[in-house]
């Protein structure tokens, strides 16, 4: 006779019969009351009733089952969100909810389909069947769009009678929108499978009985004990661990990625789980408490496990809820959204979403270090292998640590605590130690490190010895990203600099910033390490060069440090930098002079970026204001360099060869200036060297036509446009007639960018025409400048990039120039056609980028410079260009920089009698305008 089937998930059996995981739901506390989740009494009995119909049909049935289950869920949900709104911090409560909700569908469903659908009065042994939550359902733990994995365990092979209960219940869970993983296997099957495949092993080490034969069930539970796991743990931790690091990679292999997923990213929930999976299998525990228990874990590690684990499941429940589907990316949008759930307002000058993400960052730092806890534990009871030396030296050649360390499981410990800690400037030693010897820190170290931080005070911070240990870690080992993030990690460089503290998981809630600020100039003094070491040469000639013939190092390297250490403030964080910099300088040992070069490198960080991205860089004026503002050559090298590895630093993509270009020129011609003076600088001489270079390269032309090209253009033209520019359009505008629109496109890929030139019959607004015209054909422009001739044309040259920020494809050109003719010649009207794809991308719709306008008559001896620094979209520059079109304002230049949303365009403009900008009246109506134009094209964007 079979055993005794029992339904264990809504009325759990005694502890000593409890089915692996040791979950009784509805005995562990919840969101909300058990029965307002899942009435189990009356649903079983509301079941029944409909099963027992009189001359119901199996498919009635099942439909009349489906819809009331489909209730129960819907009411069931509904009374689990209202739980979590009221306690939007009750993770752990609320995953049980929606799997104590999950049991009772599931087993609601399968009790329909045994005892009324597929009855069986006398089973044999055979017909044994028990219904298994496995993997996290089988923990307990779910969020709202969690997958439903089921093992249906039969003794032998599945039976006919089996095979029907099983396809009924799929169908019904099925019918009620559940995402169900299923397998029927037997316990042989069980046990072969997982041999080879550690995902199935995995997922049955996390198994619940929830319906069924218990008999069968415990009987999988012993063999997979004594068969499988028992002897068998050194290759379970290597291949969780081997997995861990591949899921790693696939998430972008930073903890601080600013848009991470909750599940799957460094420092997610799988990583606290896979500590879970590795010390159940290892040491058989069903809590993390018995961690704890057992010493794995101190107290303070066990309560900082259940605090990372309860934040970041709250933070999946309620991004499931907002996202309405099964995703655990965190992306920009969704944060905003989930930040507020969680309660987190704006305060100090940040917004809440800030205050989040610094938070989930921290959790995340947490969860690395319980990893690397764990992990030293379980070598130290021989469960895992230990760890080889930093870059695989061999034992023969180890270097022998110093009097005050020990090796301890192959990593760098203290041997002496109370001697060590009475001389707090050990704490700075240790890493130096690290990186001389190849070995990683002892887990045991950095607690000890992380629990004396209080002793870095002000003596420590201006001690001769602490300044020499932390410089060499900068400057003498070629690798100091490496110490610089586990100081930064265990709170070391926060103690030596108080100020960097504050900026520690501070994330910067924009699209262009992809690390949180502290990563950010990690990754900037790992940019510049590079450089140094001669691994970047071909792609960074100017600044490879600058560090070869030298430079002061420690300034340059202080520089980055402290550059972006003023973030997170009301304030403009270069000036609140340069202030913290003024303090911190003189107490790392620079003397007066360097103390004013690191102030001004960290006061002046985003200045020649802006110039170059922001300036044109043929306006003479741009040159002589930039070399006045950096005023030495060594000033222009030491700012070159920084600027380089800053943009870098942002994130991948962020540096290219346009950019690269951008910086080249303005460093080179700055230090020409400098080193010539700043009186060689004027139009003039520009005008004269680019009409004898076009001669040149048109030394085939008639005279004739040589002197009108070189005649029929103002001076403008001639030092705005580089010479190749300047040779198109001679092609162009030669034998050209008045309804005639001619079009070139030249790639130029060593600057990422397509050139698009234009030259025809001059129009009004002109300049607003062809803008849109780019942007209809999804053309994104980088630079733009318009000249009229003398002789009534118009010439034109925009330099554009695709939406990936790569050379705009020459496949497009004949549609480029449909579109042109279509724009130009009044048939396709910009402002309408633009309404379809003027749109701005969810993910970036929370960023609040407010619109700021302003005029500058300084910036340049001819032009007014009107910069307008606000959302990015593709209609903007074709808005703002009409806009001032209409205000009868002749547009010469755009230079467009992009932030990720974020875009600064900078107009250099003339009046319609070629005058500055000067009445104050004139300028606040086309601020007016200009404003008006930017809030139209936002709503436009927005429906």
């Amino acid at each position: 006779m079979p055993a005794q089937a029992v339904d264990v998930a809504l009325s759990p059996p005694p502890a000593s019969t409890a089915p692996a995981g040791g979950i009784g739901l509805v005995n562990l506390p919840l969101v909300a009351p058990a029965d307002a989740i899942f009435d189990t009494a009356t649903i079983r009995a509301e079941a029944d009733r409909l099963s027992q119909a009189e001359g119901a049909s199996a498919s009635a049935v099942r439909k009349a089952v489906v819809g009331l289950l489909k209730d129960a869920r819907k009411q069931g949900l509904a009374t689990i969100r209202a739980g979590l709104d009221a306690a939007p911090f009750s993770a752990r409560e609320t995953v049980r909810a929606y799997a104590y909700l999950t049991d009772g569908l599931v087993t609601t469903a399968l009790h329909v389909a045994q005892t009324h659908l597929h009855p069986l009065p006398t089973p044999t042994d055979g017909e044994r069947l028990s219904v298994l939550a496995v993997g996290g359902y089988g923990r307990g733990e779910m969020a709202l769009h969690s997958d439903v994995d089921l093992l249906f365990l039969t003794p032998y092979k599945i039976t006919p009678w089996a095979e029907s209960v099983i396809e009924t219940t799929l169908y019904m869970l099925w019918d009620l929108k559940l995402k169900v993983g299923h397998a029927s296997r037997t316990v042989r099957d069980c046990l072969r499978l997982a041999r080879d495949d550690y995902t199935i092993r995995t997922a049955l080490l996390e198994n619940r009985l929830l319906y069924g034969d218990a008999e069968l069930a415990a009987k999988l539970r012993k063999r997979l004990k004594s068969e499988l796991f028992q002897g068998t743990s050194q290759d379970y931790i290597e291949a969780k661990l081997e997995e861990r690091e591949q899921r790693h990679t696939r998430q972008g292999g930073q903890r601080f990625m600013l848009e991470p997923n909750v599940k799957e990213g460094k420092g997610g929930l799988r990583d606290l789980q896979s500590l879970y999976w590795i010390a159940k299998y290892v040491h058989g525990v069903e809590t993390v408490q018995e961690l704890e228990n057992l010493g794995v874990f101190t107290h303070e590690e066990r309560v900082l496990f259940d605090t990372a684990e309860t934040f970041l499941w709250a933070v999946r429940c309620h991004l499931h809820i907002v996202s309405g589907r099964a995703t655990d990316q965190l992306t920009f949008d969704m944060q905003v959204e989930v930040a507020d759930r969680l309660g987190f307002a704006d305060r100090d000058g940040r917004r809440g979403v800030e205050h989040f993400m610094q938070l989930y960052f921290r959790h995340a730092t947490s969860v690395g270090d319980l990893t690397r806890i764990f992990l030293t534990a379980l070598e130290a009871s021989h469960a895992k292998r230990e760890p080889r030396l930093i870059g695989m030296i061999k034992r023969s050649r180890r270097k022998k640590v110093k009097e005050a360390y020990e090796v301890r499981q192959n990593r760098l410990a203290i041997a002496d605590p109370e001697t060590f800690f009475r001389d707090p400037i050990n704490m700075l030693r240790i890493f130096e130690e690290a990186l001389r010897t190849g070995y990683l820190l002892h887990p045991d170290a950095m607690l000890r490190i992380k629990a004396n931080l209080s002793l870095i005070d002000n003596r420590v911070r201006s001690n001769k010895e602490a300044n020499r240990i932390f410089f060499d870690l900068l400057l003498k080992h070629g690798n100091p990203e490496r110490a610089l993030r586990r100081m930064n990690e265990l709170g070391v460089l926060g103690a030596l600099i108080p100020e960097f503290q504050k900026i520690v998981a501070m994330m910067q809630f924009n699209v262009y910033h992809q690390y949180t600020v502290d990563e950010h100039i990690i990754q900037c003094i790992s940019n510049l390490a590079e450089i140094e070491r001669g691994e970047l040469v071909e792609s960074l000639p100017v600044a490879s060069r600058i560090l070869k013939q030298g430079v002061n190092r420690k300034v340059l390297y202080t520089a980055l440090l402290l550059h972006d250490i003023g973030k997170g403030r009301p304030e403009d964080h270069s000036v609140v930098g340069a202030q913290i910099a003024r303090q911190v300088a003189p107490h790392m040992g620079f003397n007066p002079r360097d103390c004013e070069t690191v102030e001004w490198l960290v006061r002046y960080h985003l200045l020649m970026s802006d110039m170059a991205q922001k300036r044109d860089l043929a306006d003479p004026r741009t040159i002589r204001d930039f070399a006045k503002a950096v005023r030495t050559r060594e000033r222009l090298d030491l700012l070159t360099v920084l600027t380089v590895c800053d943009i870098r630093g942002v994130g991948p993509g962020t540096w290219n060869n346009w950019k690269a270009q951008l910086i080249r020129s303005l460093y080179w011609m700055t230090a020409e200036a400098l080193e010539n003076g700043l009186e060689d600088l004027n139009r003039e001489t520009l005008e004269t060297d680019a009409k004898r270079a076009l001669r040149a390269a048109l030394s085939d032309w008639p005279r004739k036509d040589l002197r009108l090209e070189t005649g029929r253009h103002y001076g403008p033209y001639w030092q705005g446009l580089p010479g190749d520019a300047h040779v198109t359009l001679a092609h162009l505008l030669r034998g050209i007639e008045d309804d005639q629109v001619r079009l070139d496109l030249t790639l130029d890929a060593d600057r990422d960018v397509t050139r698009v030139s234009f030259a025809m019959a001059d129009h009004p607004g002109i300049f607003a025409r062809l803008a849109g015209a780019l942007a209809l054909v999804g053309a994104n422009v980088v630079d733009a400048r318009t000249y009229t001739t003398k002789d009534g044309y118009v010439t034109a040259c925009f330099w554009v990039q695709d939406a990936d920020g790569k050379p705009y494809d020459e496949s497009r050109l004949p549609r480029l120039r449909k579109m042109i003719d279509k724009t130009l010649s009044g048939e396709v009207v910009t402002s309408q056609a633009l309404v379809s794809k003027d749109k701005v991308k969810k993910r970036d719709a929370q960023f609040r980028f407010p619109t700021s306008i302003s005029f500058d008559n300084e910036g340049s001896e001819i032009y007014t410079l009107i910069e307008v620094d606000t959302r990015d979209r593709p209609g903007l520059l074709f808005d703002l260009a009409k806009a001032l079109a209409d205000a009868n304002i002749y547009v010469a230049s755009a230079q467009i920089a992009t932030y990720g949303a974020q875009v600064v365009d900078t107009f250099y403009v003339k009046d319609m009698f070629g005058l500055k900008l000067h009445g104050e009246a004139k300028q606040r109506t086309i601020e007016k305008r200009l404003r008006e134009a930017v809030e139209h094209g936002a709503e436009r964007a927005r429906t």
